[in-house]
């Protein structure tokens, strides 16, 4: 019996120490991060799910769950009431909030939407030619549309009396077929999400719709970003850094191979159309995620003067109580190194 322990002491040993090293694991469990997206499944989103399934917020010690959204501006309100830590949404309805509850108010540590897709959308052969005309009509859209959120704002800056202008709210999927059939007047919409939604329901875009783009009326807004809560940031700022580290690895995978990109996206949901979302994708990517600055700053970042009068825009506009400071609204200080930010999307 004597020999026999003495055999299995250093066996024993062994297993204990290999017990203790596993310690160390346990007690550096991954960081939970719960986010909401903007909307709905779609092409536009391929980066989460690439970082999510290509191992790169596991490889930060991430465990990151991903929920669909109900819109842009729903997504900010979300991540402040606490149901989420992160989310995919619109900077300004973050301003909004900052102004109003900035101890609530999340902060943007990554933007994406660095164009303004902002929009309202009329029949090609509608008597609205210019936003003036939009008095006396009515104009439908989401209750938490980024575009509908913003009207107040693009009212005052485009000379709209925005009492003259009636206001409906209509579900999503709704919202093309309803502006064809004449039930509104106008529609609020992301260019590209109005676009896009209206071939999936077989109307072509280009021969039926017209576009009243908010960006050509001086409303040179940011857009979505990705957003935490601020105890969060305040709490686990290496976890915020690994999260952006992640998506700007898969964003760059994205582009660089975007039927990976789609496979993905289609993988959350298969009842897609891949042509139409891989076409979305890669408009919004031209369109909303190219704007010049990024040559000189980085994707991702922000221009300081530029947030600062967007900020003053949607303040003044909204007839805010106060203006909140750029670093109260976007924090740089996450941002992978330069090298690794593209210049150009």
């Amino acid at each position: 019996m004597t020999r026999l322990r003495s055999r299995l002491a250093p066996l024993l040993g062994a297993a204990v120490l290999a017990m203790l090293a596993a310690v160390p694991l346990a007690a550096h469990a991954q960081t939970k991060i719960k986010m909401v997206l903007n909307w709905k499944y779609q092409g536009p989103q391929a980066w989460f799910f690439m970082a999510q399934d290509k191992g790169y917020f596991k490889a930060e010690g991430l465990d990151v769950e991903i929920d669909q959204g109900e819109g842009s501006s729903a997504s900010i309100t979300k991540v402040a009431a606490g149901a989420y830590q992160a989310g995919f949404g619109d900077i300004n309805a973050l301003i909004n909030l900052a102004a109003t509850r900035p101890a609530d108010a999340p902060v943007a540590v990554y933007m994406i939407y660095n164009t303004p897709p902002f929009t309202i959308v009329v029949k090609k052969d509608s008597p609205i030619k210019t936003p003036k005309d939009l008095e006396g009509k009515t104009i439908g859209g989401p209750a938490n549309d980024g575009a509908l959120k913003l009207f107040p704002a693009f009212a005052k800056v485009a000379k709209i009396d925005a009492a003259k202008v009636n206001i409906t709210n209509m579900a999503p999927n709704l919202r093309e077929q309803m502006l064809l059939r004449g039930q509104v007047d106008a529609i609020f919409g992301f260019t590209n999400t109005v676009y896009f939604s209206a071939k999936l329901v077989g109307i072509d875009p280009e021969k039926d719709l017209r576009f009243i783009n908010y960006a050509d009326y001086g409303m040179d807004l940011y857009s979505n970003a990705i957003v935490f809560s601020r105890a969060f940031v305040k709490d686990n700022p290496k976890a915020v850094a690994g999260f952006v580290k992640a998506v700007n690895r898969a964003l760059n995978d994205s582009l660089a191979n975007p039927e990976a990109a789609m496979d993905v996206v289609m993988k959350r949901e298969p009842l897609l159309k891949r042509d139409v979302e891989k076409e979305r994708l890669l408009a919004t990517v031209k369109e909303e995620m190219n704007h010049p600055e990024i040559a000189r700053i980085g994707f991702g970042d922000v221009d300081a003067a530029r947030l600062k009068r967007a900020i003053a825009m949607v303040v003044d506009a909204n007839g805010l109580p106060r203006t909140p400071a750029n670093d109260e609204v976007f924090d740089r200080s996450f941002l992978p190194p330069r090298a690794d930010r593209a210049s150009k999307l």
